[in-house]
Protein backbone atom coordinates (compact mmCIF):
# COMPACT_ATOMS: atom_id res chain seq x y z
CA UNK A 1 0.00 0.00 0.00
CA UNK A 2 1.20 3.52 -0.81
CA UNK A 3 2.19 5.49 2.29
CA UNK A 4 3.19 8.58 0.39
CA UNK A 5 1.27 11.54 -0.95
CA UNK A 6 1.64 13.74 -4.00
CA UNK A 7 1.47 17.49 -4.49
CA UNK A 8 -0.55 19.13 -7.21
CA UNK A 9 -1.92 22.53 -8.20
CA UNK A 10 -5.48 23.01 -9.40
CA UNK A 11 -6.31 26.05 -11.52
CA UNK A 12 -9.87 27.15 -10.81
CA UNK A 13 -12.14 30.15 -11.30
CA UNK A 14 -14.76 30.83 -8.67
CA UNK A 15 -17.19 33.74 -8.95
CA UNK A 16 -14.64 35.91 -10.74
CA UNK A 17 -11.73 34.87 -8.51
CA UNK A 18 -8.75 33.15 -10.11
CA UNK A 19 -7.26 30.38 -7.99
CA UNK A 20 -4.25 28.10 -8.06
CA UNK A 21 -5.07 25.67 -5.27
CA UNK A 22 -2.13 23.82 -3.73
CA UNK A 23 -3.13 20.32 -2.65
CA UNK A 24 -1.71 17.05 -1.40
CA UNK A 25 -3.49 13.82 -2.28
CA UNK A 26 -3.33 10.06 -2.67
CA UNK A 27 -5.26 7.65 -4.86
CA UNK A 28 -6.93 4.50 -3.61
CA UNK A 29 -9.83 2.11 -4.05
CA UNK A 30 -11.66 2.70 -0.77
CA UNK A 31 -13.83 5.57 0.43
CA UNK A 32 -12.12 8.98 0.06
CA UNK A 33 -11.36 11.48 2.80
CA UNK A 34 -11.51 15.27 2.39
CA UNK A 35 -9.58 17.37 4.92
CA UNK A 36 -10.04 21.11 5.55
CA UNK A 37 -7.52 22.93 7.75
CA UNK A 38 -8.13 25.79 10.17
CA UNK A 39 -7.24 29.47 9.93
CA UNK A 40 -3.49 29.97 9.95
CA UNK A 41 -2.77 26.32 9.22
CA UNK A 42 -2.14 24.42 5.99
CA UNK A 43 -2.81 21.15 4.21
CA UNK A 44 0.22 19.64 5.95
CA UNK A 45 -1.81 19.38 9.16
CA UNK A 46 -3.18 16.18 7.63
CA UNK A 47 -0.16 14.84 5.75
CA UNK A 48 0.33 12.08 8.34
CA UNK A 49 -2.91 10.49 7.15
CA UNK A 50 -0.66 8.34 4.94
CA UNK A 51 1.25 7.17 8.04
CA UNK A 52 -1.89 5.66 9.58
CA UNK A 53 -1.79 2.04 8.43
CA UNK A 54 -5.46 1.51 9.18
CA UNK A 55 -6.32 3.98 6.41
CA UNK A 56 -4.30 2.20 3.73
CA UNK A 57 -6.24 2.16 0.46
CA UNK A 58 -8.28 5.28 1.22
CA UNK A 59 -7.67 8.17 -1.18
CA UNK A 60 -7.61 11.67 0.26
CA UNK A 61 -7.15 15.32 -0.54
CA UNK A 62 -6.10 18.21 1.66
CA UNK A 63 -5.47 21.67 0.27
CA UNK A 64 -4.48 25.17 1.31
CA UNK A 65 -7.48 27.46 1.65
CA UNK A 66 -7.15 30.77 -0.22
CA UNK A 67 -5.25 33.14 2.01
CA UNK A 68 -3.19 30.33 3.54
CA UNK A 69 -0.19 28.26 2.56
CA UNK A 70 0.79 27.92 -1.08
CA UNK A 71 -2.58 28.61 -2.70
CA UNK A 72 -2.81 31.67 -4.96
CA UNK A 73 -5.97 33.79 -4.93
CA UNK A 74 -6.40 36.82 -7.20
CA UNK A 75 -8.71 38.75 -4.83
CA UNK A 76 -8.54 37.91 -1.14
CA UNK A 77 -11.01 40.68 -0.27
CA UNK A 78 -13.78 38.49 -1.70
CA UNK A 79 -12.97 35.53 0.51
CA UNK A 80 -15.49 34.41 3.12
CA UNK A 81 -16.18 31.10 4.79
CA UNK A 82 -19.14 30.64 2.44
CA UNK A 83 -16.89 31.08 -0.59
CA UNK A 84 -14.35 28.71 0.96
CA UNK A 85 -17.09 26.07 1.11
CA UNK A 86 -17.89 26.57 -2.56
CA UNK A 87 -14.22 26.34 -3.46
CA UNK A 88 -13.85 23.16 -1.39
CA UNK A 89 -16.67 21.56 -3.33
CA UNK A 90 -14.83 22.43 -6.56
CA UNK A 91 -11.77 20.60 -5.27
CA UNK A 92 -13.87 17.56 -4.37
CA UNK A 93 -15.29 17.53 -7.89
CA UNK A 94 -11.85 17.93 -9.46
CA UNK A 95 -10.78 14.71 -7.73
CA UNK A 96 -14.01 12.94 -8.74
CA UNK A 97 -14.95 12.14 -5.14
CA UNK A 98 -18.63 11.25 -5.29
CA UNK A 99 -19.15 10.42 -1.60
CA UNK A 100 -16.54 10.90 1.10
CA UNK A 101 -15.62 11.22 4.75
CA UNK A 102 -15.22 14.89 5.68
CA UNK A 103 -12.82 16.22 8.33
CA UNK A 104 -12.48 19.90 9.21
CA UNK A 105 -10.73 21.83 11.98
CA UNK A 106 -11.75 25.26 13.32
CA UNK A 107 -12.33 27.47 10.25
CA UNK A 108 -12.14 24.26 8.23
CA UNK A 109 -14.81 22.72 10.46
CA UNK A 110 -17.11 25.66 9.77
CA UNK A 111 -16.31 25.45 6.05
CA UNK A 112 -17.03 21.71 6.14
CA UNK A 113 -20.37 22.33 7.88
CA UNK A 114 -21.44 24.68 5.08
CA UNK A 115 -20.23 22.22 2.45
CA UNK A 116 -22.12 19.34 4.09
CA UNK A 117 -25.23 21.50 4.32
CA UNK A 118 -25.00 22.32 0.59
CA UNK A 119 -24.34 18.73 -0.52
CA UNK A 120 -25.58 16.41 2.25
CA UNK A 121 -25.97 13.46 -0.10
CA UNK A 122 -22.21 13.37 -0.68
CA UNK A 123 -20.98 13.34 2.94
CA UNK A 124 -20.84 9.92 4.60
CA UNK A 125 -19.34 11.15 7.86
CA UNK A 126 -18.25 14.48 9.30
CA UNK A 127 -15.49 14.80 11.89
CA UNK A 128 -15.82 18.35 13.20
CA UNK A 129 -12.63 19.27 15.07
CA UNK A 130 -13.69 22.26 17.18
CA UNK A 131 -15.33 23.98 14.23
CA UNK A 132 -17.48 27.00 15.05
CA UNK A 133 -21.01 26.11 16.16
CA UNK A 134 -21.87 29.05 18.44
CA UNK A 135 -20.76 32.59 19.33
CA UNK A 136 -18.56 31.25 22.13
CA UNK A 137 -16.30 29.61 19.52
CA UNK A 138 -14.98 32.94 18.19
CA UNK A 139 -12.13 33.29 20.67
CA UNK A 140 -9.72 33.89 17.78
CA UNK A 141 -11.87 35.42 15.05
CA UNK A 142 -13.75 37.87 17.30
CA UNK A 143 -10.49 39.62 17.99
CA UNK A 144 -11.07 41.48 14.72
CA UNK A 145 -13.75 43.36 16.69
CA UNK A 146 -12.51 43.14 20.26
CA UNK A 147 -9.14 44.59 19.24
CA UNK A 148 -10.38 46.81 16.41
CA UNK A 149 -7.55 48.18 14.31
CA UNK A 150 -7.84 49.91 10.92
CA UNK A 151 -4.33 48.88 9.91
CA UNK A 152 -4.47 45.21 8.88
CA UNK A 153 -0.73 44.71 9.25
CA UNK A 154 -0.78 46.07 12.79
CA UNK A 155 -3.82 44.00 13.75
CA UNK A 156 -2.20 40.82 12.49
CA UNK A 157 1.11 41.55 14.25
CA UNK A 158 -0.71 42.12 17.52
CA UNK A 159 -2.87 39.02 16.94
CA UNK A 160 0.26 36.91 16.48
CA UNK A 161 1.76 38.32 19.69
CA UNK A 162 -1.41 37.68 21.71
CA UNK A 163 -1.68 34.16 20.38
CA UNK A 164 1.97 33.41 21.07
CA UNK A 165 1.62 34.36 24.73
CA UNK A 166 -1.79 32.75 25.29
CA UNK A 167 -1.76 30.16 28.12
CA UNK A 168 -3.01 27.28 26.00
CA UNK A 169 -1.63 24.04 24.56
CA UNK A 170 0.32 24.56 21.31
CA UNK A 171 -0.65 28.23 21.06
CA UNK A 172 2.95 29.42 20.79
CA UNK A 173 3.76 26.70 18.26
CA UNK A 174 0.77 27.75 16.16
CA UNK A 175 1.61 31.45 16.41
CA UNK A 176 5.24 30.96 15.43
CA UNK A 177 4.35 30.11 11.82
CA UNK A 178 1.35 32.41 11.30
CA UNK A 179 3.34 35.08 9.44
CA UNK A 180 4.58 32.43 7.01
CA UNK A 181 1.23 30.72 6.45
CA UNK A 182 -1.29 33.57 6.22
CA UNK A 183 -1.78 36.49 3.82
CA UNK A 184 -2.54 39.55 5.91
CA UNK A 185 -5.23 40.78 3.50
CA UNK A 186 -7.19 37.54 4.05
CA UNK A 187 -7.47 37.90 7.82
CA UNK A 188 -10.22 40.52 8.07
CA UNK A 189 -12.69 39.04 5.54
CA UNK A 190 -12.25 35.54 6.96
CA UNK A 191 -12.58 36.60 10.59
CA UNK A 192 -15.58 38.85 9.94
CA UNK A 193 -17.42 36.10 8.06
CA UNK A 194 -16.66 33.58 10.83
CA UNK A 195 -18.09 35.90 13.46
CA UNK A 196 -21.17 36.69 11.38
CA UNK A 197 -21.91 33.02 10.80
CA UNK A 198 -21.22 32.03 14.40
CA UNK A 199 -23.54 34.75 15.70
CA UNK A 200 -26.35 34.52 13.16
CA UNK A 201 -25.91 31.37 11.05
CA UNK A 202 -27.88 28.86 13.18
CA UNK A 203 -24.83 26.61 12.99
CA UNK A 204 -25.66 24.25 15.83
CA UNK A 205 -29.05 23.20 14.38
CA UNK A 206 -27.46 22.87 10.94
CA UNK A 207 -24.85 20.51 12.34
CA UNK A 208 -27.31 18.43 14.34
CA UNK A 209 -29.69 18.04 11.38
CA UNK A 210 -27.04 16.79 8.95
CA UNK A 211 -28.02 13.25 7.87
CA UNK A 212 -24.45 11.92 7.92
CA UNK A 213 -22.63 10.30 10.82
CA UNK A 214 -21.18 13.06 13.02
CA UNK A 215 -18.37 13.39 15.54
CA UNK A 216 -17.37 16.56 17.40
CA UNK A 217 -13.77 16.59 18.62
CA UNK A 218 -12.40 19.08 21.14
CA UNK A 219 -9.45 19.49 23.45
CA UNK A 220 -9.87 18.87 27.16
CA UNK A 221 -9.48 22.62 27.71
CA UNK A 222 -12.87 23.07 25.99
CA UNK A 223 -14.77 20.46 27.99
CA UNK A 224 -17.07 23.21 29.30
CA UNK A 225 -18.51 24.23 25.92
CA UNK A 226 -22.17 24.99 26.55
CA UNK A 227 -23.52 22.96 23.64
CA UNK A 228 -21.75 19.64 24.30
CA UNK A 229 -24.71 18.15 26.26
CA UNK A 230 -27.06 18.99 23.40
CA UNK A 231 -24.77 17.38 20.86
CA UNK A 232 -24.58 14.24 22.96
CA UNK A 233 -28.34 14.10 23.48
CA UNK A 234 -28.85 14.37 19.71
CA UNK A 235 -26.61 11.40 18.98
CA UNK A 236 -23.43 13.22 17.96
CA UNK A 237 -20.33 11.30 19.01
CA UNK A 238 -18.06 13.36 21.27
CA UNK A 239 -14.28 12.96 21.33
CA UNK A 240 -12.35 14.76 24.06
CA UNK A 241 -8.60 14.89 23.44
CA UNK A 242 -6.30 14.88 26.46
CA UNK A 243 -3.47 17.38 26.93
CA UNK A 244 -4.99 19.57 24.24
CA UNK A 245 -6.65 22.91 23.62
CA UNK A 246 -7.69 24.03 20.15
CA UNK A 247 -5.06 22.16 18.13
CA UNK A 248 -5.15 18.35 18.49
CA UNK A 249 -2.99 17.91 15.38
CA UNK A 250 -0.20 19.77 17.20
CA UNK A 251 -0.79 18.83 20.86
CA UNK A 252 -1.84 15.18 20.64
CA UNK A 253 -1.91 13.86 17.06
CA UNK A 254 -1.90 10.14 18.02
CA UNK A 255 -5.13 10.64 19.97
CA UNK A 256 -6.65 12.67 17.13
CA UNK A 257 -5.98 9.97 14.54
CA UNK A 258 -7.10 7.21 16.93
CA UNK A 259 -10.45 8.92 17.51
CA UNK A 260 -11.00 9.44 13.78
CA UNK A 261 -10.19 5.78 13.12
CA UNK A 262 -12.48 4.56 15.91
CA UNK A 263 -15.28 6.73 14.56
CA UNK A 264 -14.90 5.46 11.00
CA UNK A 265 -14.65 1.85 12.15
CA UNK A 266 -17.82 2.24 14.26
CA UNK A 267 -19.90 3.39 11.28
CA UNK A 268 -18.43 1.03 8.70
Amino acid sequence: MSRQFFKTELEQEYEGIDLKIAAIHRDGDLTPFVFLHGFGSTKEDYADFVRQRAFDGHPFVAFDAPGCGETYCSDLSKISVLSLAGMALRVVEAFNFDRFHLVGHSMGGLTALLLAHQAPERVISFTNIKGNLAPEDCFLSRQIMDYAEADDERFFADFVDRTHSAPAFSSALYAASLRHKVRVSAVRPIFESMVELSDHGDLLPKFIRLPCHKMFMYGADFANLSYLPELKSCGVRLAEIEHCGHFPMYSNPPAMWREILDFIMAIS
